[in-house]
């Protein structure tokens, strides 16, 4: 490699750490999608897992959109999402632990916004209503299950996949309720190590909503204690309140949004 070859000056080519989730005109498609992947989609129907391999970076490249609209545009990754979540299921209190599966868990933590790897991220104040979202991101766990994973060792990876996908976005058992209280968990953690970095330049207690569609009780204990450290941080200072709905600041509509979003996905009784 010559001296000046990883320089980045005077490139010739656009940024390849940056992908973006295209636009495509409706009704949306997984096959419209990949038409714009550069200079061509993956290979699909070999028994390689190789190709799926690739599918995967687009979860490291592409970002939660949620803290774009908050200026935060180098923010977390979908696979850092899921990689703590993951994490957190090491913790599991002991109360909890022997009723999960928790193995499974740990796989749901890593496949439950796959999808996103081709549907992109799409959040509570998108526009995209929650049937939509949900028939995108079953077309595109189809197209990975299937047309990269159905000849792989037999189909059964890609169909263990699936299955799982499927447990979480059903939420009817306790592993999958699990997940989606950490998948919560995790957002408001990311949410007050944003707000300390800015030093309270920047109030994202619109996201403390979660909280209150927490399932699990040992669950929650956590997501108090993270409210807490946040109020704390904040202190005197005024600042929102999520978690307490228009009463602690967030609009009308926004809350409105938010609870057509999760309503679906906390189970019965949430």
């Amino acid at each position: 490699m010559s001296s000046g070859a990883g320089s980045g000056g005077n490139r010739s080519f656009a940024d390849p750490g940056i992908v973006q989730t295209p636009t495509v005109s409706e009704p949306w498609s997984v096959e419209k999608v990949l038409a714009t992947v550069a200079p061509a989609p993956p290979v699909e129907g070999t028994d390689s897992p190789v190709p799926y391999f690739h599918i995967l970076e687009r979860l490291k490249t592409n970002k939660r959109e949620g803290w774009r609209r908050f200026g935060i545009e180098r923010g977390e990754s979908i696979s850092d999402h899921m990689y703590r979540m993951s994490l957190m299921t090491m913790l599991c209190p002991p109360t909890l632990a022997p009723k999960l599966d928790l193995f499974k868990c740990m796989k749901m933590c890593l496949i439950h916004d796959m999808a996103e790897s081709i549907v992109g991220d799409i959040t509570p104040v998108d526009g995209v209503a929650k049937p939509e979202k949900s028939r995108r991101e079953a077309e595109t766990m189809d197209y990975i299950s299937k047309n990269l994973l159905g000849k792989v060792y037999g189909g059964m990876a890609g169909a263990e996949i699936r299955a799982i996908w499927q447990e979480y976005e059903d939420s009817e058992t306790l592993d999958s309720h699990f997940v989606h209280d950490l998948d919560k968990m995790e957002l408001l953690t990311q949410m007050i190590e944003y707000e300390k970095r800015a030093n309270k330049a920047l109030d994202l207690g619109e996201f403390a909503y979660v909280a209150t569609r927490i399932v699990l009780p040992e669950i929650k204990t956590w997501a108090e204690e993270v409210l807490k450290e946040r109020d704390e941080f904040w202190g005197a200072k005024e600042h929102v309140h999520g978690e307490a709905g228009v009463d602690g600041g967030v609009g009308a509509e926004k809350v409105q949004k938010q609870e057509a979003y999760y309503n679906k996905e906390d189970g019965a009784g949430a």
